[in-house]
């Protein structure tokens, strides 16, 4: 990425974007947008957008094995029938905290769908600290709960040889990591790689590259950048026409696109007409 472009796709922008997930056999990109309460589906050959509007926030959407769709929608793992347009619940979980919501998601290797809860915000980053937990939901359709205390539980991923579960809550300002045991998914030994600076703000969502680096959208902080994760150093940071970047992760021809996704909501009108593409969905390539 040595000459960076960078393009807004998708027509609509999202009140908050997130969770983008390349779809290799339909050429599109899943992403949610959570407070508007759907699921996207940007076809990149038509340029067009389908979408799944649901009667919860949608948080995080995987791909099936099997077909479909899976999502996290309030705090209830959920399968989705796109053709259908039919969203089925599968569990529950913090059922005592009933200001709680999945925030990020994602799949592990063996087919396990991570996810993580936090308390609903009253602004942007804004809520109850300390009332989220980590959950997994397992191919056979048991939930483990891993850990609770999370503030808002978001960017994850896997290290190509799966020996490492990276993670971020994002109020602690830190990129961590675990000792993963794929076959089992037990997760031990966590400790920070990665502490942000001032001007990167809020870690929000994560993905990893072929080279086993990481990248990390910068809520506030109008970026993603690229880390190590063995030497804790930042690698290359690309800024994007929008603070509130969220998510990123690697698709189109040969993985070779970064897609990245971004919020509005939170934006007063004087800074949304600085940065009218607030909400969009970028390529970075």
């Amino acid at each position: 990425m040595s000459t960076i472009k960078i393009e807004a796709v998708a027509p609509e922008a999202s009140r908050c974007g997130e969770s983008p997930l390349w779809e290799e056999k339909s050429n599109s990109l899943l992403f949610v947008d959570i407070p508007g309460k759907k699921i996207c589906r940007w076809n990149s050959l038509t340029n067009q957008v389908q979408e799944i509007v649901i009667d919860s926030p949608a948080t995080s959407v995987a791909i099936r094995q099997c077909g479909g769709y899976v999502a996290t929608v309030g705090t209830r793992f959920c399968v989705v029938n796109w053709e259908n347009q039919l969203v089925s619940d599968l569990v529950s979980v913090d059922q005592d905290k009933k200001n709680n919501r999945f925030n990020d998601g994602k799949v592990d290797p063996a087919g396990r769908y991570f996810a993580g809860t936090m308390a609903e915000e009253t602004a942007p980053a804004v809520l109850e600290r300390h009332q989220g937990s980590l959950y997994a939901l397992f191919p056979n359709g048991t939930v483990k709960k891993y850990f609770d205390n999370v503030d808002i539980s978001n960017g994850l991923d896997w290290s190509l040889d799966h020996k490492i579960f990276y993670y971020i809550d994002s109020l602690s300002y830190s990129v961590d990591a675990f000792d993963y045991d794929l076959q089992t998914g037990l997760i031990v030994n966590r400790r920070s790689i990665y502490k942000m600076e001032k001007e990167e703000q809020i870690p929000d969502g994560m993905c990893i590259d072929t080279e086993g680096k990481l990248w990390v959208a910068c809520y506030n902080g109008g970026r993603v950048i690229r880390i190590d994760p063995e030497t804790g150093k930042r690698l290359q940071t690309v800024k994007l026409p929008t603070d509130k970047t969220t998510s990123c992760c690697f698709g189109g021809k040969d993985y070779s696109e970064l897609y990245v996704t971004s919020a509005r909501d939170g934006m007063d009108p004087d800074k949304l007409s600085r940065q009218p593409e607030a909400g969009k969905t970028f390529k970075v390539i």
